[in-house]
């Protein structure tokens, strides 16, 4: 924004200042060419520390059975994403085939998601009447009701 115009002083004061101000300009538009490259590696290099981060703090933070829980999760994930490319690649002929086939991967999903928040340390407070060993119940109860369901829907 261009200064006032106060007084008798201000115009032989301008033009010095224009001179100034665009000087200022012409050094600010190219500080930030080398500056936006400089902040995409400083943000890829801060990206990779926080994910670095995060993974190892998972690795010396999380126990055994979450991650053992985690595993199966991916497993599951991959299942689910071989049906349904398995189903828009080579079509869908017996279509209640696979809505029970990936019906059952994202229910054991689920499933295995409410294992995982109820069995994990960090959750204890939130869960306090529910042992490892009734959570365990719940899941493996519910599993069975979902491919019972699953199974029957095939034909």
């Amino acid at each position: 924004m261009p200064p006032k115009h106060r007084g008798p002083s201000t115009p032989a004061a301008a033009p010095a200042s224009a001179h100034a101000a665009s000087h200022t300009t012409s050094s600010a538009a190219s500080t930030p060419a080398r500056s936006s490259t400089s902040s995409k590696q400083l943000n890829a290099n801060t990206a990779q520390e926080i994910v670095q981060g995060v993974w190892d703090k998972y690795v010396q933070k999380t126990p055994q059975r979450v991650k053992l829980l985690d595993c199966f999760m991916a497993f599951l994930v991959a299942v689910g994403v071989l049906q349904f490319v398995y189903c828009v690649i080579a079509g869908n002929f017996p279509f209640n085939a696979f809505l029970s086939g990936f019906s059952a991967t994202v229910g054991q999903f689920v499933l295995t998601a409410s294992l995982r928040i109820q069995t994990n340390p960090e959750n204890k407070a939130e869960f306090e009447s529910t042992s490892n060993e009734r959570a365990f119940a719940d899941f493996i109860f519910g599993s069975l009701l979902l491919h019972f369901f699953c199974v029957n829907f095939i034909n």
